[in-house]
Parts: structure tokens; C-alpha cells; sequence
């Protein structure tokens, strides 16, 4: 009686001090995402190795979209708000796929409408065009080109939950947002 007491105890204190949460059993994706180092809409150094162990969420964009960046960019903002109301733990990343016009300065301008805010949020760019299409390409499995005889990108309007470089869910930002799914996954990652 003793000794299974004792091993009751002892798997009691080994459950305690994991985290509990089995990423395959909540999540659909297990990606990873390749290492990518950029600038960030205030001009400061930005790495995807400085995201090791952290929750982030990842979107592409570029400023002069005229189609879905935009709601896709206000609805991440408004998620921002119901993120922050629950004292969560996160980071936004929006990679640009057009940095030779999306500079730090005009990234920052375009977060400005949105009112964000940038203590947990970067814009990035400062990498070449075609660092961009591998980055989405190759680790988010998601299109980012140039449409041939525009100044337009198509790219993914999905927004990306990632644990270090891990990619775990992907959510779309374009319409009917799941809002209050995004925000119990992050909850969920809070103690991983």
C-alpha cells in the first residue's frame, strides 16, 4: 500500500510540473518556419531565432494592398485589444512581402491608422524580395509573389500561431474572424 501511495504521489508531482498541454492534441499544423532576420518599424534588429520559446503570431502584408490588407491588418489590431483585456502573453509579426517600398517608416505609418500597439507588435522588413517569397513559401507552405504587370502581392490572408518556430494553427483574417478561438489557443500556450 505504501509503495502505491508513494507512486501516486510521484506521478502527481511529474504531471504537475508539465506544462499539460500535447500541441498535436489541440492543434492542426506542425510546421516550422525558417530563420529570417529583418528590421522592424523602428528600424531595430529582428529575427525569427529571437522568437525561441515565445507565442507569435505571424501575417503578411504589404502598405499598398488595395484589397485584403487592410481589414485583415484591422482586424489583427482588434484582436490585439481582446488579447490584451486577458493579460495574455503574445507578439504580432506582420512580415511584409514588398520591403523594397514597405521601409520602416512607412510600416510605422501604416500601423499608425490602426492604433496599434507596437510593445507587442512589429512590422518587419529589410530583406530582399525574394527572401520573402521563401520565407512564406517554404515554411508557412503559403504564396507570396509579385502579380506580373502590377504593383500587387498575392499572399496569404491567414493568420499564423506559432510557439518558437513551430506553426501550430492558422486562422483566417479576411472575414467572419474567430476571435474568440484565437484568443483560448493563446490562453492554452500560456503555461507551454
Amino acid at each position: 500500500m505504501k509503495k502505491w501511495i508513494t507512486a501516486c504521489l510521484a506521478l502527481l508531482i511529474l504531471h504537475g510540473c508539465s506544462s499539460g498541454v500535447n500541441l498535436d492534441e489541440h492543434f492542426s499544423l506542425n510546421g516550422e518556419v525558417t530563420d529570417l532576420q529583418a528590421v522592424n518599424q523602428n528600424k531595430e534588429l529582428f529575427h525569427t531565432d529571437d522568437m525561441e520559446g515565445e507565442i507569435w503570431l505571424a501575417a503578411f502584408i504589404f502598405t499598398h494592398c488595395d484589397t485584403v490588407c487592410m481589414p485583415m491588418t484591422y482586424n489583427m489590431s482588434e484582436l490585439q485589444k481582446q488579447l490584451d483585456a486577458e493579460n495574455l502573453d503574445y507578439q504580432f509579426v506582420s512580415f511584409t512581402v514588398d520591403p523594397e517600398r514597405d521601409t520602416p517608416d512607412v510600416l510605422k505609418s501604416y500601423g499608425d491608422q490602426f492604433e496599434v500597439d507596437y510593445a507587442n507588435w512589429d512590422f518587419v522588413s529589410g530583406y530582399e524580395q525574394e527572401d520573402a517569397e521563401l520565407f512564406a513559401n517554404r515554411g508557412f507552405l503559403s504564396p507570396a509573389a509579385q502579380v506580373e504587370g502590377s504593383d500587387q502581392f498575392v499572399h496569404s490572408t491567414s493568420l499564423y500561431l506559432m510557439v518558437g518556430d513551430r506553426i501550430l494553427e492558422k486562422y483566417d483574417m479576411s472575414v467572419d474572424v474567430p476571435y474568440e478561438e484565437i484568443v483560448e489557443a493563446v490562453e492554452l500556450l500560456q503555461d507551454y
